[in-house]
């Protein structure tokens, strides 16, 4: 760059052998002027980037930083020009410079130096985009396979199926709501594979399914109080999440006739979706993952800034959801 604005500034007195070797010294100050251009600028770029680095703020970003640089750039050759201004003309012999090739190779270095931060930092971005994407997949899939092989394991199956086995007798037409339940619950699960986010609507229809199939095993001894309003019904949450923390509320908790597992789902004025259960801790908990509140809150992660909580009390355990918006969403970083 230094060369080709030396070039355009004293091309037109190449012709003049005498004017060589100061052509030489020229460059030596070009490089100089270029050098300092290129690092005060670059940490201009830099520094906006850490204010500003989301995609989505890109356009914002460039014409703040460019309309800073140009300010700079004022400044700087300036003073640059203050100071070096007389050994120039020294070597120039009093020659004066091509003025308008000079601004337009000045301008040319902002908007280089600019187009190569933006383009390799944008590169960046779409790189890790892709692979927080395809992170995002594996997640989900996670997610789908966990919830499948929790409906499908023999312990789920048994128990379904003894219960089943024990409704039928006394009540056929329950036993026809049982297995349609059971069926409601399978399908869902197949139904959501392509998807990142569902409205709380979708995913309470699942979870009352869910419920009842518990209910029908566990009769009074689970209790779920469940209150939404339905302003907050098309809020978007992650798929299973729900059935996912109610599972393990019965899975690490005692359920029965002297200790009731009660799990209460309202949601606070910021919207938040709390899903809070007593806590009576089980002596022995059968072996699992343990994947499934990280696999929340790292799905979580990819749509929004807003933290999954989790907070254990004495007698309680209690995870807030955030509840989210389109508006609100990020994308994927």
């Amino acid at each position: 760059i230094a060369i080709l604005v030396n070039t355009l500034m004293w091309g037109q007195y190449l012709k003049d052998p005498s004017f060589r070797h100061s052509f030489f010294h020229c460059g030596l100050i070009s490089f100089l002027y270029t050098s300092i251009y290129w690092l005060c600028f670059r940490k201009i770029f830099l520094f906006f980037r850490t204010k500003m680095g989301n995609q989505s703020d890109t356009f914002k970003r460039i014409v703040i930083s460019t309309t800073t640089v140009i300010f700079f750039y004022f400044v700087l050759n300036g003073t640059l020009d203050h100071f070096l201004e007389e050994k120039i003309l020294e070597y120039t012999n009093g020659m004066e410079p091509n003025k308008v090739a000079m601004q337009i190779g000045s301008v040319t270095i902002i908007f280089l130096i600019l187009a190569i931060y933006e383009i390799v930092y944008l590169y960046s971005l779409l790189q890790r985009s892709n692979v927080e994407k395809a992170q995002l997949e594996q997640q989900n899939i996670q997610s789908q396979l966990e919830g499948l092989k929790n409906q499908v394991n023999p312990h789920f199956l048994f128990n379904s199926l003894n219960t089943l086995a024990h409704v039928i007798p006394e009540n056929p037409e329950r036993g026809v709501s049982f297995v349609q339940k059971l069926s409601k619950v399978y399908r869902y699960i197949l139904e959501i594979r392509e998807k990142k986010l569902i409205p709380l609507s979708e995913e309470l229809e699942f979870l009352y399914s869910y419920v009842y199939l518990m209910k029908e095993r566990f009769g009074e001894n689970f209790c779920v109080s469940i209150n939404i309003p339905k302003e907050n019904m098309n809020d978007l949450i992650i798929p299973l999440s729900l059935q996912i923390l109610f599972e393990n509320a019965i899975k690490h908790n005692i359920v029965s006739t002297k200790k009731p597992l009660n799990i209460e789902m309202f949601v606070e004025k910021d919207s938040k979706l709390i899903v809070r259960n007593n806590l009576q801790k089980k002596k022995q908990v059968a072996s699992g993952t343990k994947t499934g509140l990280e696999n929340i809150k790292n799905r979580y992660h990819f749509f929004s800034d807003e933290e999954v909580d989790v907070v254990v009390t004495q007698d309680s355990f209690i995870v807030v959801l955030p509840l989210l918006k389109n508006a609100e969403l990020i994308p994927v970083r």
